[in-house]
């Protein structure tokens, strides 16, 4: 997320209209409006891996994969997100008939970037959780081989991180796995 912010309140209702004409997608805080800045190769790879291993796993489960342009709601803040990749296994629940505001995500992943670490890792999570739905949140760095895996355990919030390639990433909320090396099949750390 930029750091480019409007000057005065706009209404979640102004937001989705604006949004949905823009040329450029832009996230919802509080009233104001962020601009999105482009991903990087390495982010784009991680994401469609990520995206294409849960699809595969998730495919005849009923449950639905997306990646990138879908925008989530939380509540109560009436924040709107775009992650990277969200999880449905419930039939997906929208703002309106539109469709292109998921309501009730199992499973969020973001790939970090230099400019939204900080905030994914805090503020965004922190919204994410007012989602009744969400199980898991996990960060993705797209700079080494580190995966922060958050999961909602009765009450609280658990995390683990993992960095080596033989390290597996069990999804107990949608009955998944996903080994870190094949996240990072196809990116190269060198310096």
């Amino acid at each position: 997320m930029s750091s480019v912010a409007a000057e005065k309140y706009i209404s979640p209702e102004e937001y989705l209209t604006a949004e949905r004409r823009a040329e450029y997608k832009s996230e919802y805080i509080y009233g104001e409006i962020f601009a999105m800045s482009g991903a990087s190769n390495a982010h784009n790879i991680i994401t469609v891996e990520i995206t294409t291993e849960l699809n595969i796993q998730l495919r005849q489960r009923g449950c639905f994969v997306y990646s990138g342009d879908m925008r989530v709601k939380t509540k109560p803040t009436g924040s709107y997100f775009y992650p990277d990749v969200v999880v449905v296994c419930d039939k997906p629940r929208f703002e309106d008939n539109v469709f292109d505001t998921l309501l009730n995500p199992i499973l969020i992943v973001e790939v970090l970037s230099p400019s939204t670490e900080v905030f994914d890792r805090g503020e965004k999570f922190a919204h994410y959780q007012e989602l009744m739905s969400l199980r898991e949140y996990i960060l993705v760095s797209q700079d080494r081989m580190r995966v922060e895996h958050h999961r909602l355990i009765e009450t609280h919030w658990v995390g683990n991180t993992f960095e080596a390639p033989e390290d597996v990433l069990k999804f107990n909320s949608i009955e998944c796995e996903l080994p870190l090396k094949d996240i990072y099949t196809r990116i190269s750390f060198s310096d």
